[in-house]
C-alpha cells in the first residue's frame, strides 16, 4: 500500500511504454547517503547495495562475495551424505556409470561437472539426454530399465524428484537423484534424492540450481576421499559450468550463487575449458564473460540442442577434451540456435494473436496450437509473460496430447498451481518450480485444466497485478557516469534473476543522434546540454512506443532510465546506457 500511494519519481505516472517509475523511499535514501558517508563509496553503489538490504558494516564483504564465506555444509541437504558416498563408491570401485541429465542448460552443466570429476579416476560414464519430443523430460521406464541392464550406478540431474515409476523401473542399479525441482508427498525409490525443493527441507537452498546441488556433492564427495585419505579432484576449476548453469537457469543470484557466479566467470575468462572456448568464438564474444554473456550469448546455444536438435550435444560440448570436436559441436549449436530464432518468431506471433484475441487481462495468459515445437514454447511463454505481467503457458499439440511449458512473475507461484492440477488429474503430468514449469496434457482436458489453473493462480492475486512498474535506484548526471563508477557498481553483482541491475534516470536530456540498428533497435546519443554524452542503445525500441518517441524527438528534452554497462570497442572502453524506457522532462 506504501509504494501505491508514493509520488512517481520525477512524477512519472505513465512514460513511453506505459509504466510508472517509482524510486527509492525516503527510508532508503536515507539510508544510502549514511552509508556513502561511513564507507566512502559513490552513493550509486550504496543505493544498489541498499537495495539489496545490506547494511553498511557488511558492504565489503557483499562486494567481495568468495567461496568460504558462502558455501553452506552440503550435508544440511537430506540425503547429501548417503549420495556422495555412493558415487565416490563407484569412482574409486570403478563401476558403471550413467548419468541422466534434463536436455536444458542446468541438465548439461550439472552432467558436465559429473563428466569432470570422474575424469581424475579415469573413468567416462554414459551420457544419456531423453529427446525432447520422442521422451519428453525427465527419466522414463524405457530408458532407465535399459540403463540399468548395464550400470551399477545411475545418477539422475536436474530430473528425477517425482519419477516414482522410472526410477522403480532401474533393477539392479542404484539411482542418486541430484536435483532441485519442486518434490511432491512422496519421494521416489531412490538410494538418495538430493533436493533443496524436497517438502522436507528447510527451503534455505531453495535458490540452488541443479548445478549448484551437484558442485555441493562433489564437495562431500571430495570431503569423504579426504578423510579416508585420497587425493582428491580439484573443484574450483569447475565452477564455470555451475555459473553458466545458475545464471542459465535463472537462479536467484543471492547466497552462494553470487559467489559461484563471481568466481565462475573468473575461471571462464582463463578459456580452459574447450568447449567453453569454442562456444565463446562462435558467439563472437571478445571481451571477458559476463552474466550477460551467460544468459543471452552462451545459454541460448547450449539449450539449442535440447530444444530442436540433438539432446545430448550441449552436454557433451561442455564436457568436451578435443578441440577440434568442440569447434564442430559449437558450429552446430549455433547454426541450431539460429534456427531455433526462426521457429521461435513463428510461434511467438501466432501466440501473441490468440492471446490478444482471448484477453490478456485475467490470472493467465495462454496459447495452444497444431505443431508448435516443444522446444521453443518456453522461450515464447516468456515473452508472453513479459509483455503482459502475467503467468503464461504456451502449449504445442500433437495428437491427443500437448507439452507446453511457463513462465511466472514474481510473487506467484506457477509451479505448485500446475501439480495441483497434475494431482487433480486435470494434466497428464507437470511440475517445476515457482517461475517456470512444464506440463503435458490430454487435448480433451486442455480448456478445463486451463480454467482450472487460473482459478489456482486467481487465489495468488495474478489476476490483480497491473502494469509492471518501473523500479528505479535513483538519478544520474552524464558526466557522473563514468567507466570507473561503473566497475564498482559491478563489484555488487553478479546481476540477474533476484538480483536485477540498478537502473538511473539520467533527467532533462537533449536527444543528440538517434538512428535505427539491425531490424528494431535504437543507438542513441544525448547529453545534459552542457558538456557530458553518453551513447545509448535501446533494443527491440522500433517495436514499441519508446523508439518512436526519440526518433521524433524535435528537440524535446526527455527523462531517460536504464542499465550502465561499458562498451568496449577496439580496445577503448566508454559508458553505455542500456535504455530501458523514457519521459518527456517537462
Amino acid at each position: 500500500m506504501t509504494q501505491t500511494l508514493r509520488r512517481a519519481f520525477l512524477n512519472v505516472d505513465s512514460s513511453a511504454t506505459g509504466r510508472r517509475w517509482v524510486g527509492p523511499s525516503v527510508e532508503e535514501d536515507r539510508l544510502s547517503e549514511a552509508m556513502a558517508q561511513d564507507t566512502g563509496l559513490p552513493l550509486p553503489v550504496c543505493r544498489t547495495l541498499v537495495r539489496r538490504g545490506v547494511p553498511s558494516d557488511e558492504a565489503a564483504a557483499f562486494l567481495a562475495p568468495t567461496l568460504r564465506a558462502l558455501l553452506p555444509d552440503p550435508r544440511s541437504l537430506k540425503d547429501m551424505a548417503p549420495a556422495a558416498a555412493r558415487i565416490l563408491a563407484a569412482a574409486t570401485g570403478r563401476q558403471r556409470i550413467a548419468i541422466f541429465a534434463d536436455y536444458d542448460v542446468d541438465g548439461g552443466t550439472s552432467a558436465a561437472l559429473l563428466c569432470d570429476w570422474l575424469r581424475f579416476f579415469n573413468l567416462t560414464p554414459t551420457l544419456y539426454v531423453p529427446d525432447r519430443i520422442d521422451e519428453g523430460y525427465g527419466p522414463n521406464e524405457v530408458a532407465m530399465a535399459e540403463l540399468a541392464r548395464g550400470h551399477d550406478l545411475i545418477i539422475c540431474v536436474d530430473c528425477g524428484t517425482l519419477s516414482h515409476g522410472p526410477i522403480a523401473a532401474a533393477k539392479g542399479a542404484d539411482v542418486v537423484v541430484l536435483d532441485h525441482h519442486l518434490g511432491g508427498e512422496t519421494l521416489p525409490p531412490a538410494l538418495a534424492v538430493v533436493n533443496p525443493n524436497r517438502q522436507d527441507e528447510t527451503g534455505d537452498l531453495a535458490h540452488l540450481c541443479a548445478a549448484g546441488v551437484v558442485f555441493l556433492c562433489l564437495v562431500e564427495a571430495n570431503r569423504q576421499l579426504r578423510e579416508a585419505g585420497g587425493k582428491t579432484p580439484d573443484l574450483m576449476g569447475l565452477l564455470d559450468l555451475v555459473a553458466l548453469g545458475t545464471v542459465a537457469d535463472v537462479a536467484p543470484l543471492v547466497g552462494v550463487n553470487r559467489a559461484f557466479v563471481r568466481q565462475g566467470l573468473t575461471i571462464m575468462a582463463r578459456r580452459q575449458r574447450v568447449g567453453l572456448v569454442a562456444l565463446s568464438d562462435v558467439a563472437r564474444m571478445d571481451t571477458a564473460p559476463t552474466s550477460y554473456h551467460l544468459g543471452f550469448l552462451l545459454g541460448p546455444r547450449v539449450n539449442a540442442g535440447g530444444r530442436i536438435g540433438k539432446a545430448d550435444l550441449g552436454a557433451r560440448l561442455l564436457s568436451c577434451t578435443d578441440p577440434h570436436e568442440a569447434k564442430a559441436m559449437a558450429d552446430r549449436l549455433d547454426q541450431l540456435n539460429t534456427d531455433r530464432r526462426e521457429i521461435e518468431t513463428q510461434v511467438r506471433e501466432m501466440a501473441q494473436a490468440q492471446c490478444e484475441a482471448r484477453g490478456t487481462d485475467g490470472p493467465l495468459v495462454w496459447a495452444a496450437g497444431e505443431g508448435w515445437h516443444p522446444g521453443v514454447v518456453g522461450i515464447v511463454a516468456s515473452r508472453l509473460k513479459e509483455a503482459t505481467n502475467r503467468p503464461a503457458i504456451v502449449i504445442g499439440l500433437d495428437g491427443d496430447e500437448g507439452k507446453g511449458s511457463g513462465r511466472s512473475v514474481a510473487g506467484i507461484d506457477l509451479g505448485a498451481a500446475i501439480q495441483r492440477c497434475a494431482a487433480e488429474g486435470l494434466l497428464l503430468k507437470g511440475g517445476g518450480h515457482k517461475m517456470a514449469a512444464g506440463l503435458t496434457v490430454a487435448r480433451d482436458k486442455l480448456e478445463p485444466a486451463m480454467a482450472r489453473l487460473s482459478e489456482l493462480l486467481a487465489k495468488q492475486g495474478a489476476g490483480d497485478i497491473g502494469p509492471a512498474d518501473l523500479k528505479v535506484d535513483g538519478l544520474l548526471m552524464p558526466g557522473a557516469a563514468t567507466v570507473e563508477l561503473i566497475e564498482q557498481i559491478e563489484q555488487a553483482g553478479p546481476f540477474g534473476a533476484g538480483a536485477p541491475a540498478p537502473r538511473f534516470v539520467f533527467p532533462d536530456c537533449t536527444i543528440h543522434y538517434a538512428k535505427t540498428v539491425g531490424a528494431n533497435h535504437l543507438k542513441v546519443t544525448f547529453g545534459d546540454g552542457i558538456s557530458a554524452r553518453i551513447d545509448a542503445i535501446a533494443f527491440g525500441a522500433l517495436d514499441g512506443p519508446l523508439g518512436p518517441m526519440l526518433q521524433g524527438h524535435n528537440g524535446a528534452r526527455f527523462h531517460l532510465a536504464g542499465r550502465l554497462e561499458i562498451n568496449t570497442w577496439q580496445g577503448r572502453q566508454r559508458p553505455q546506457l542500456r535504455l530501458e524506457d523514457a519521459a518527456p522532462a517537462s
